[in-house]
């Protein structure tokens, strides 16, 4: 089982007084202001290695609570753990303590956990690296009174689930700042966070948990991860969360007798992996069985839902394998967060509702021709439904058609976009809209319109440079068209700067007025600039031994022509360009 496949990053933290922190001076054993976490608690897990702030994400997607991974010694058989194993990241303030006292202002609160499947598989989760109970509970009860915190969580998968001697050093160190803590007057939560079949814990997650009531040590909730089943078989990813969560229930009746129903599903927490898991689309976790979810955990009164990880919760690599920071399939950013965000506040089942959205989001065409793309519509909410599709926005010479006026929300459906040589160069938002009983929503598809070619029409002529001629660009002495190097093709623009000249090349481009155009060239040489003058100055540059893009956005003025332009610098040599186009 894999919970991440962590990278370590050094995150430069914002360093205050703890005061203003709003953190508690570590070391002391007194009672301090720890708020209770919810009786039902949404707690996404924040990845803390890529140096993103965790307040302004949960500010971002909704999420008020987060779990925070991971924390870890910074090699095996130290007692010191780290947020990430990191040295520069030390259990202080000066690391996440702005943040926290931010989330906090919010109405939220965070859940440090320690383990995660990197130090679990490299002797860092710290009962498995530091020998010493006392200085195990010591570390557990610096991270209590440093961020004055609720809740620990401890993720034990792989490598740590066979470590019976850490399992019990562990417990024991559970059972000790549980101790030191009611002797202070504190209430902190431990929760164990462990991989499931589905149909609940295997032997070796059932035996930490045996261990714990062996040791006296209070496990507060048992948090299941709901993914990487690694099985091979067919997978309904929210069916496999209730038959493993009602698998674990079973489990915990026979190791804790004498609690009632509503005490043993108060016990039992949810971690899903949104989108694709580490195993492959065979294990995909859908927003429709988000939904699915979200309703079931109400319905059971269970404690935690949380997922991994607020990071990938975006549809950035739609079609992709699982990664860190995306979910692998078409979605819009805080998706998942927003299904799940009310059962922080114990709301009941949620109504329907649904998403649209277009792939790709924009497109370019010349005049005269047609494009297509794919709307999608998603289950955000409840169930599916019946969504009508409208398009709006296109402008004289572009017609716009859907290939279906209505579609059942999880279905997709084609944009057809048709122009005729009488477009106008330029870039066109056409609004798709879907409306169902529950309300509406809408996304834009961004059209640009190029010119046909020739006598500056709206397009960049020649930009290739393919037939072997240099018209209609002009070039300063020494500069034309070259067969080598070439990006693509067999020629390529020469700029010829000298200690005299910047060699430049340039050309008139004829565009719509007043409308938002992006130049792009391929470049390769010392001190290479593309960019336009006349009606638009916008330019940019680089340096470098082989072909290197450079993208220049830009505004027409109210005629619309402005001169296309390469150059290089003067007594730098030089410079060639491939592949001009304007979009």
């Amino acid at each position: 089982m894999r919970l991440h496949r962590p990278l370590k990053a050094v995150l430069t933290s914002c360093a205050t007084l703890l005061a203003a922190a709003g953190i508690a001076v570590t070391g002391g054993g007194a009672a301090q202001a720890a708020t209770p976490l919810p009786q039902h608690v949404f707690a996404p897990y924040f990845e803390a290695w890529t140096g993103e702030s965790p307040a302004a994400l949960a500010r971002q997607s909704g999420a008020k609570h987060l779990t925070m991974a991971f924390i870890q010694t910074a090699v095996a058989g130290s007692c010191t753990p780290y947020w990430n194993g990191d040295t520069g990241m030390p259990i202080a303030a000066s690391t996440f303590g702005s943040d926290i006292a931010a989330i906090r202002a919010a109405g939220g609160d965070v859940i440090p956990s320690l383990g995660g499947y990197a130090a679990d598989t490299t002797g860092t989760e710290l009962a498995d690296s530091c020998t010493d109970v006392n200085q195990i509970a010591a570390a557990y009860e610096h991270l209590i009174t440093t961020y004055e915190i609720s809740r620990i969580d401890l993720d034990i998968e792989v490598d740590s689930l066979d470590n019976t001697a850490g399992i019990d050093r562990r417990n024991k160190a559970i059972k000790l700042t549980q101790d030191w803590a009611a002797a202070n007057g504190r209430s902190v939560q431990f929760s164990y966070t462990l991989p499931t079949t589905t149909g609940g814990l295997a032997a070796s997650g059932l035996a930490v948990l045996k261990n714990a009531v062996q040791n006296n040590a209070r496990i507060d909730v048992v948090n299941l991860m709901t993914f990487d089943y690694y099985d091979n078989a067919a997978h309904n990813m929210a069916t496999d969360t209730q038959t493993a969560a009602t698998g674990l229930y079973d489990q915990l009746a026979k190791l804790y007798p004498t609690r009632t129903a509503a005490q043993l599903w108060a016990s039992i927490g949810i971690t899903e992996m949104i989108g694709v898991d580490d195993f492959g689309p065979a294990e995909t976790f859908t927003l429709a069985n988000a939904t699915t979810v979200y309703n079931w955990a109400v319905s059971k009164g269970i404690n935690e839902l949380s997922f991994w990880a607020l990071q990938r919760d975006n549809g950035s690599c739609a079609g992709g394998a699982a990664a860190d920071g995306c979910s692998g399939i078409a979605q819009n950013t805080w998706d998942f967060s927003h299904v799940f965000a009310p059962f922080t506040s114990g709301s009941g089942p949620v109504t329907n509702d649904f998403s649209v959205a277009l792939s790709p989001a924009a497109g370019s065409v010349t005049a005269g021709a047609g494009t297509t793309a794919t709307v999608n519509t998603a289950v955000t909410a409840g169930s599916a439904q019946t969504v009508g599709l409208a398009v709006t926005g296109a402008p004289a010479g572009v017609t716009a058609t859907l290939g279906a006026s209505s579609v059942t929300a999880g279905a997709s459906t084609t944009l057809t976009v048709a122009t005729t040589a009488a477009a106008a160069p330029g870039s066109y938002p056409l609004t798709v809209t879907g409306t169902a009983a529950t309300g509406s929503h809408s996304t834009t598809y961004t059209l640009t319109v190029q010119g046909t070619g020739g006598g500056g029409t709206g397009a960049v002529v020649n930009g290739g440079l393919e037939g072997g001629s240099l018209a209609p660009w002009t070039c300063q002495s020494g500069g034309g068209v070259v067969t080598a190097p070439a990006r693509t093709g067999g020629h390529a623009l020469l700029a010829a700067a000298t200690s005299g000249q910047t060699g430049e090349c340039a050309q008139s481009v004829a565009l719509a007025p007043n409308h938002a155009y992006t130049l792009t060239a391929w470049v390769q040489g010392s001190y290479a600039f593309a960019g336009v003058s006349g009606g638009a100055t916008a330019s940019t540059w680089t340096s470098s031994t082989g072909w290197t893009k450079l993208t220049v956005p830009f505004t027409t003025g109210a005629n619309g022509t402005v001169s296309v332009y390469l150059h290089g610098w003067f007594g730098q040599g030089g410079v060639h360009g491939d592949d001009f186009s304007i979009a």
